[in-house]
This record gives C-alpha cells, sequence and structure tokens, in this order.
C-alpha cells in the first residue's frame, strides 16, 4: 500500500480593507505548493477586480490601484480555478482567520460550499509561531527576521511574495534552518546514504592485559572504598557469595 503525498498549500490575500463583513474584498490571492515539504513550482497567482476602492491604510500597504484592478477579472470569475486548485490539500496561512473569513464570504457572495468543507485542513503559522515564540512578535516580518529568511526584496506587501516567504518560514518552523531553497535537492536519508555490509570476522581486536602493578593498584582504590563504605561495596559481597560456592 502507498501513502498519498502530502499536498500542502501556503496562501496569503491582500485586500481592499479589514472586514470581510463590511464589504473588503480580496484584490490579490498568492499560493504556493508544496509536495512532501517540497517546492514544486506548482503555483497560483490571482489579481481581481474588487469592484470598489480599497482603504486608504490599505492601499499603503499592498499599492495595487483601482485603475490596475479595473482590467482583472472579479473573484467569481476565477471561483472553479481556485477550488479546484485548493482541493483536498492541507491550507497553511499566517493568521489564518482574517484569509479565510475573507474567502469564506466570497465563496458566500456566489452561493458555493465553504472552502473549509473542500480542502483537507487550515494550519495558522501564527497560532504555530506563538507556541514556539511565547512572548515575542510573530508577525511574518519578525519570524523572517528571526529565521533569517531573506526579505530584502520586499518593499511593498504581495500575495505571491509572502506566500513564499511563508514557506520558507513554515519549513524552517517545522523542520529547524534548512533552506527552502535547496530543500528540492534534499533526499531522505535512506536515498542519500547507501550502507554497505562490511565482514569483521577477519579482524582481530587487541585485548590489552592490566600487569602486576596496575592490578595492585586498582585493589588498593578497591580497599579504600570498601573501607570507607563500612565493608559494605557491592562487589565485597558478590566476591565474599562466590569464595563462599564450593
Amino acid at each position: 500500500m502507498t501513502t498519498a503525498a502530502l499536498r500542502q498549500i501556503v496562501l496569503d490575500t491582500e485586500t481592499t480593507g479589514l472586514s470581510a463583513e463590511q464589504g473588503d474584498r480580496i484584490v490579490e490571492l498568492g499560493c504556493v505548493e508544496l509536495v512532501q515539504r517540497r517546492l514544486t513550482g506548482n503555483n497560483l497567482h490571482l489579481y481581481f477586480n474588487p469592484e470598489r476602492d480599497s482603504h486608504e491604510d490599505a492601499l499603503k500597504v499592498h499599492g495595487l490601484t483601482r485603475e490596475f484592478l479595473s482590467s482583472k477579472p472579479t473573484f467569481g470569475a476565477c471561483a472553479d480555478e481556485i477550488m479546484q486548485y485548493l482541493q483536498g490539500a492541507q491550507i497553511i496561512i499566517h493568521n489564518a482567520a482574517f484569509d479565510m473569513g475573507f474567502l469564506e464570504m466570497e465563496f458566500a457572495r456566489l452561493k458555493r460550499a465553504p472552502l473549509a468543507q473542500q480542502v483537507g485542513s487550515v494550519l495558522d503559522t501564527l497560532a504555530l509561531a506563538r507556541e514556539l515564540y511565547p512572548g515575542k512578535r510573530n508577525s511574518l516580518d519578525a519570524l523572517c527576521d528571526r529565521l533569517e529568511v531573506d526579505r530584502s526584496g520586499r518593499t511593498l506587501h504581495g500575495a505571491l511574495l509572502d506566500a513564499q516567504l511563508l514557506a520558507d518560514v513554515y519549513i524552517q518552523m517545522t523542520r529547524g534552518q534548512e533552506s527552502l531553497l535547496g530543500a528540492e535537492n534534499v533526499k531522505s536519508a535512506s536515498q542519500a546514504v547507501t550502507v554497505q555490509a562490511c565482514d569483521l570476522s577477519a579482524f582481530i581486536l587487541p585485548m590489552p592485559v592490566a600487569d602486576e602493578t596496575e592490578l595492585a593498584a586498582h585493589h588498593a582504590i578497591l580497599a579504600d572504598i570498601d573501607k570507607a563504605s563500612g565493608g559494605k561495596t557491592v562487589w565485597r559481597s558478590a566476591l565474599e557469595k562466590q569464595e563462599s560456592v564450593p
């Protein structure tokens, strides 16, 4: 029996604001695929026309203007592609409640089944980071700095770039300091190392034997220890029992 490969999607969104309930929409979706915890290159990156302006603070974060987004498809036009891509995978998100809230609202507007019912599970890396680093800042930027993930190319927030950074952060949080960029070349221990049987029967191992001086020094030390314990040392009792056997 073979075990199905673990498929994970590291996901991030950019939005027009902070409240899906009050009408804010997704303007960008970035997804990075991992299979067996390795980058595959099968990523998904989409911009959407939200048919509304972004709040000023949100625009400062992602820089996606209404003019730029006006030529992009709506979320509804891409819903089938998105659902098919995410189907059955474990979804990895930083502060999952935020992104999942927006995604669920987008699918609800289309009267589609909840996304949570279509994916395998959702893993929140913010909750994971808080368990690993209690009392510390655990934003994506802070985790990149702590785990030495290069974010020098990040000026504005972008969903695909943030998903790529989060993928590296996730790998390092869950498997140590291995760089995700080299993960595709890493083999399992059984693949990387070949162990050949070696016949040791031809080897004669030397067995050094203590000389009389060394034996005398050893017995003197044992006698001192036995005297200090009041004659209750284990080896003395065992020796007496052995000597009493006819």
